[in-house]
């Protein structure tokens, strides 16, 4: 368990990974500061109209977390994940995110099978992984779980694991490899799945590499 002192800032599209992130920071990193700014606009547009429709509100929200304190920023939403990845050099303090660590872990086998609520959000994961992986390029296979979403915007959260968990278990290939649960809402299916595959997930390794940038901003700081 490590101690951070600091403060991070969360952009979400869903007021459910709050208290996810909540209980993870209670869990491994006592002492972080978070403050949840939701906005499930967002990913309304994003879907819409694209990930960069959406770039500006995106840099307006992340302005005014850094202006409120924040030492860092993490993105917990997979589709605009990127678009506030790349205003980190215009607000001086770390833009993660969640999905990146979950990402380079993924990018180390060879066989990958990215699941998916939402369809907006292969392209930037399979990107992501594609980035992360480099030359040795992995073999990526994609599912959508097509009934999934409407359970969760329906705010049918128990129906919504089950069916991501369905969908794994079910997922094209052999135990070999490894799954990629795409959206950070996927998280608490792992526990409902069968499959002897490895199932990565985002919050946890997300948000400890957030954890850490607050600290290494912290320790810039303190130093000068």
């Amino acid at each position: 368990m490590v101690t951070t002192a600091g403060t991070l800032a969360l952009l979400h599209t869903s007021p459910v990974h709050v208290p996810v992130f909540d209980g993870l920071r209670d869990r491994h990193h006592p002492g972080l500061v978070l403050r949840h700014l939701v906005d499930e606009e967002l990913l309304v547009r994003a879907r819409d109209a694209g990930p960069e429709a959406v770039g500006e509100a995106v840099a307006a929200a992340l302005a005014a977390a850094v202006a409120d304190g924040a030492d860092a920023v993490l993105c917990t939403c997979s589709t605009i994940g990127g678009v506030a990845e790349r205003q980190a050099g215009a607000l001086g303090v770390p833009v993660l995110r969640v999905d990146r660590p979950m990402a380079a872990e993924a990018a180390r086998h060879r066989r990958i099978v990215v699941v998916a609520a939402l369809r907006s959000t292969l392209e930037p994961t399979v990107a992501l992984i594609a980035e992360e992986s480099g030359p040795d390029t992995s073999i990526v296979t994609t599912v959508v779980v097509e009934e999934a979403w409407e359970r969760f915007e329906a705010g049918d959260r128990e129906g919504y694991l089950d069916a991501v968990a369905r969908a794994v278990d079910g997922a094209p290939g052999d135990d070999a490899g490894v799954v990629v649960l795409a959206q950070a809402s996927m998280a608490d299916a792992v526990g409902r799945m069968t499959t002897r595959r490895l199932v990565l997930a985002s919050p946890r390794p997300g948000l400890a590499a957030a954890a850490a940038a607050v600290a290494a901003a912290r320790a810039v700081t303190s130093g000068r």
